[in-house]
């Protein structure tokens, strides 16, 4: 009889010790799969408008994943504190739940506005021509990014109790759905936001009361007299201001590669899918990771990538099926709606390729993140999922373009 490596016996005890969980992981990849190829859609159906609005391709990235960041995190801690068996769903506003809550909303507006300043810089020092002002920009970002935020709240805490209910481990389930949830409202946020843009003197109206906004929930939850509230407020700003900016430049790396996405805008309906498919691949390690050490089974001492060694199996089990389906249906919608396309096999192609690379990146940066962020006596939950996201975000967009280079469809 032929013994199984050890690596591989344990990966199947984690299987066999929890099916549900990793079945309903994957399946929530699937559901995310699905509900980014709507994002994409709505890309690759707006082309005009990012033709007619120069720069607006840079905030995108930065917006979508900035969605999957903050909610990423906070479906990241309700799952610690399940499993640390502290969470109890309640509207008070000291409670833990009540607590996450607001300091999600209020780092989504500030958040918002700090995205904005970033794409217009960005945006000036790429030199994308006749780029949209810095006063359209906050607009898109700050109106468009609290539409979607309020959606995806109601996402996370709906999933979180389901899983409470039905016994999942929140971990695997969580950063998928919530990650294809941001895409799905964040692009029609951000597109319903660009009807307010360029009305003589109502658009600066609005970006005046956006910025105030912005700063009041900023200094409001730095100041905060509840503790867990203002944790993660100054916990968060800094790593997600950082994930802002690597965000963008993801955006700007496929702003410069807009000729091909243009000559086929089936490719565009991949991108939201591919770029949170990764992010959401990492976020699934990093916060099994992160539960690992709040629950202290992980023993960082003695050779910790053993201990995840499992985890790690997992996401590339997750990962192979996740971008071959990606690939054949991305062609399919693109079919439907009659969006050009490369080809099946060419759509199939960059989305293998790219997720390989992208998998690959994601399992090192879900890992470390987790990691070096605890031995910095930071909570990963805060700055696990931002991390990984983000990096993927921009790790995703140049793999997606070497993919594209080494096809020869750019």
């Amino acid at each position: 009889m032929v013994r199984r490596p050890r690596l591989l016996r344990r990966f199947v005890a984690v299987v066999r010790s929890d099916p549900s969980g990793v079945g309903a992981g994957f399946v929530a990849l699937v559901l995310s799969s699905g509900g980014d190829l709507l994002a994409g859609l709505t890309l690759g159906a707006i082309t005009g408008t990012l033709e007619a609005l120069p720069g607006l391709l840079v905030l995108v990235p930065a917006a979508i994943g900035m969605r999957g960041n903050i909610f990423g995190g906070l479906g990241s801690r309700f799952s610690t504190a399940i499993h640390t068996g502290t969470f109890r769903l309640s509207r008070r506003l000291d409670t833990l739940v009540g607590q996450n809550v607001v300091a999600s909303l209020a780092l989504s507006l500030s958040i918002s506005l700090v995205l904005a300043v970033l794409a217009k810089a960005v945006s000036v020092a790429f030199g994308v021509a006749n780029s949209i002002s810095i006063v359209d920009f906050v607009v898109i970002s700050v109106v468009g990014g609290m539409l979607s935020s309020v959606v995806v709240l109601i996402v996370v805490i709906v999933v979180t109790t389901t899983c409470v209910r039905f016994d999942l481990d929140l971990d695997n389930v969580s950063t998928p759905i919530v990650t294809a949830a941001g895409d799905v409202v964040t692009l029609p946020g951000l597109f319903l936001a660009t009807y307010l843009v360029g009305i003589a003197w109502f658009t600066p109206a609005v970006a005046l009361i956006c910025v105030a906004a912005g700063l009041v929930a900023l200094v409001v939850g730095l100041r905060a007299r509840l503790p867990i509230l203002r944790n993660i407020v100054r916990e968060s700003v800094p790593v997600l201001a950082i994930a802002g900016a690597v965000d963008v430049i993801a955006g700007i790396t496929i702003e410069k590669r807009i000729e091909s996405f243009l000559v086929y805008p089936a490719l565009l309906v991949l991108v939201p899918s591919f770029l949170e498919d990764a992010g959401a691949l990492g976020g699934i390690l990093s916060a099994r990771i992160a539960t690992k050490l709040h629950l202290g089974t992980m023993d960082l001492s003695r050779s910790p990538w053993r201990a995840a060694g499992e985890d790690i199996l997992l996401v590339f089990a997750y990962a192979l099926p996740t971008f071959l389906l990606l690939g054949v249906s991305a062609d399919v919608v693109a079919a439907l709606f009659d969006l050009t396309s490369p080809g099946a096999l060419e759509m199939i192609g960059v989305s293998l390729l790219a997720g390989t690379f992208a998998t690959t990146a994601a399992v090192l940066v879900g890992y470390y993140g987790a990691v070096a962020t605890y031995r910095l006596g930071l909570d990963p939950d805060n700055h696990g999922i931002p991390l990984v996201t983000s990096s993927m975000d921009l790790v995703g967009a140049f793999a997606l373009v070497l993919a594209l280079v080494l096809l020869g469809l750019a």
